[in-house]
């Protein structure tokens, strides 16, 4: 797609959230708050300095004793697209890398919250340091926000701590909680967990979005090999054949099942995406049947 026709598509797409949350400022998604938005929500005593046009007149004729009518207001979501920028993000070659992907969907999913008046907050997670942008909120930071991912790199080396560790910072952030997604390679299942536990903590609703390449669903090497871990730089030698593929397929499910279980745990959401796809592909089946966007 162009980059006018994936903007036209996020225009049309919104977030879906489980649980109604308290936003900060006007906007079109259902709040907790009591106000003067258009969906009745419930009913209070008449206090003096009320509107009377928001008393029910008719009930008042019934019990002689007024009352005011409560709406539900329509407030905005905040939204964090968090980018795992470690050493392992950088995998794949041509049209299956990894983090050419990742900012695809990364520079899209903020557009949409941005074109849909969402508050919007990007971070990058590396094992040295944080990057951020944000908060803003109104399409005219559109253009801002896409050059600002495209300015993002993955680390070159191995870390000195997981980049997941800084999870647990961006949960301590004074920011206000909303819908979080986490875009990552999923290693350090275990980072993870502490990471998307805090953020859960904090009120933070996450979703992993799990980037594979076809070479973590399907690996096409075989015969004697010498494997480097990009984490870590650790080597391991290998005998690939038929028998080492059918135990890394059951490894390989067992780990996306254990993925999808630490979010479930927190009510977050697991959703698996081929790097290979094309971006709309992504986000009108992968997302939209995940319950993602709509």
């Amino acid at each position: 797609m162009t980059p006018n026709t994936e903007l036209s598509l996020c225009a049309r797409l919104r977030f879906v959230t489980r649980k109604r949350r308290r936003g900060g400022t006007w906007g079109e998604r259902r709040s907790t708050r009591r106000g003067a938005g258009l969906e009745f929500a419930d009913y209070r005593d008449y206090t003096p300095g009320d509107d009377p046009r928001r008393v029910d007149w008719n009930l008042y004729a019934r019990l002689d004793r007024p009352y005011v009518r409560l709406f539900e207001e329509e407030e905005d979501l905040a939204v964090s697209v968090v980018l795992d920028g470690s050493a392992s993000m950088a995998w794949g070659e041509d049209a299956d890398a990894r983090w050419p992907a990742a900012q695809r969907l990364a520079g899209a999913l903020g557009a949409m919250a941005l074109l849909g008046g969402d508050g919007l907050r990007g971070a990058l997670l590396r094992g040295d340091a944080r990057g951020a942008w944000g908060p803003q909120r109104g399409r005219g930071y559109v253009p801002p926000w896409l050059r600002w991912i495209e300015t993002l790199r993955p680390e070159e080396a191995a870390p000195a701590r997981p980049p997941a560790a800084t999870l647990r910072e961006l949960a301590a952030h004074p920011q206000r909680p909303g819908l979080l997604l986490l875009l990552t390679d999923g290693y350090d299942p275990p980072g993870l967990a502490s990471g998307i536990a805090a953020l859960a903590g904090r009120g933070h609703e996450v979703v992993l979005l799990h980037l594979l390449t076809a070479d973590d669903v399907a690996p096409t090497a075989r015969g004697d090999l010498r494997l480097v871990d990009v984490e870590t730089g650790a080597k391991c030698e290998v005998t690939v054949d038929n028998a080492t593929l059918d135990a890394y397929q059951r490894r390989f499910a067992a780990w996306q099942s254990e993925l999808r279980a630490l979010v479930g745990k927190h009510q977050g959401r697991y959703v698996a995406l081929r790097t290979d796809q094309p971006l709309r592909q992504m986000l009108l089946e992968n997302l939209r049947r995940a319950h993602v966007v709509q």
